[in-house]
């Protein structure tokens, strides 16, 4: 059962709410893989303990749920508050401590998930007392969704909800580790498998067979190779400041001795705002017809497609983060984001929030208090504004 008191709205108070509430969050195993649901339990009891209203919206399957909550009016035009409740994996990295205990020591607080981005979500829960309070004349949502470290999949059916049977917020704010810096725009990203199914034959005898391999090899040698004509479009906001081709995974073949019958590699394509997120399959597909035979066949499937942020200058969103961030200017961001799916949907999207990326997705990851305290300065601002 919930217990977090909330005696004053002093910032020592409030920072000890938000470190109660983010023990909670890392305490639960959220990796994507696995089910968000008891987590998902745990603010929804929350939730009706602060009296707020909230909507559930699950997946298909049923077994991961991200939540809409709203406080203050009904009504359109408020802002939300976005952020993911599901981590990378920890197998294989060498913690010092339980990945999902939270441990503060030298001025920072440990655990998988306390920068990217639960340390968000867990500042934005422990504000709602302060938002209560607040005569908000535009309501603030927070939406805390699943799925966003493998493709950005679980805050799509809520949005589409969004200007239909839920308030549509004039402004979003994504809390991915900025260190309370506004970033205006990201790359998008889109991740693809391609397969190549070749004939077997004897390796002494390579001309009666088809090897998958070393048709795998031009592929993705053609990908690395269009990836340099990609540097020629540049945006030195970025770094790099082009879009990015890499391929991550490859494998395939018998025995050495064997033509390879089968071969398949992981991919991805990162791309500048502006540029058209098909490129580089449209590219590769375009390659394969030039290069199969009978005895070959290339197929490239689409895993995800994120999109990216493109630069909105003074839209609403970047005008009320660069007010109560007190800051003069944007940045860009190297990962992509669910911020572009807001925008892509109409609605102004910035991205900001407390920690730095630099320590996501490592052993022993961590954020600072000093950044949970300037995440809470900045609600604290938001709220002001929005009276």
């Amino acid at each position: 059962m919930w217990s977090v008191s909330f005696p004053s709205s002093a910032a020592d108070d409030r920072l000890a709410a938000t470190l109660t509430i983010l023990e909670r969050l890392v305490g639960f195993d959220t990796e994507s893989a696995k089910s968000n649901l008891a987590l998902a339990a745990d603010v929804e009891a929350y939730f009706a303990a602060q009296g707020v209203d909230y909507v559930k919206v699950p997946n298909a399957r049923g077994d991961k749920a991200a939540l809409f909550a709203t406080i203050g009016p009904k009504i359109d035009g408020g802002v939300l508050l976005s952020g993911h409740t599901d981590v990378v994996p920890v197998e294989g990295q060498a913690w010092t401590g339980s990945p999902f205990t939270l441990r503060r020591a030298n001025g920072r607080v440990y655990g998988r998930g306390a920068c990217d981005m639960k340390g968000f979500d867990a500042i934005c829960l422990a504000m709602i007392p302060e938002f209560q309070r607040a005569r908000l004349k535009r309501p603030i949502h927070i939406l805390l969704s699943y799925d966003e470290e493998i493709g950005c999949r679980g805050g799509l059916d809520t949005i589409a909800r969004l200007g239909g049977d839920l308030p549509r917020p004039g402004a979003a704010i994504v809390g991915e580790p900025t260190s309370m810096q506004v970033a205006n725009a990201h790359k998008s990203v889109a991740t693809y498998l391609t397969i190549v199914e070749g004939q077997e034959a004897h390796s002494a005898k390579p001309h009666l067979g088809a090897s998958a391999i070393e048709t795998a090899c031009a592929l993705v040698g053609e990908l690395y190779r269009f990836a340099d004509e990609l540097e020629a479009v540049a945006d030195a906001r970025f770094d790099p400041p082009f879009s990015t081709i890499h391929v991550g995974v490859i494998h395939g073949g018998t025995a050495r001795n064997i033509l390879a019958r089968y071969c398949a590699f992981h991919w991805e394509f990162r791309g500048l705002p502006g540029v058209p997120q098909n490129t580089a399959r449209a590219h590769i597909d375009a390659y394969a017809g030039r290069i199969a035979t009978p005895r070959l066949r290339i197929e490239t499937q689409t895993e995800t497609e994120v999109p990216g942020l493109a630069s909105a200058p003074d839209s609403r969103a970047e005008r009320l983060a660069l007010k109560i961030a007190q800051a003069d200017r944007t940045i860009t961001v190297p990962y992509a984001s669910e911020a572009g799916q807001f925008q892509a949907a109409q609605i102004a999207t910035v991205v900001c929030g407390p920690g730095s990326i630099d320590q996501a997705h490592r052993p022993d990851e961590y954020i600072a208090l000093s950044e949970l305290e300037a995440g809470i300065a900045f609600m604290r601002r938001l709220a002001a504004e929005l009276e």
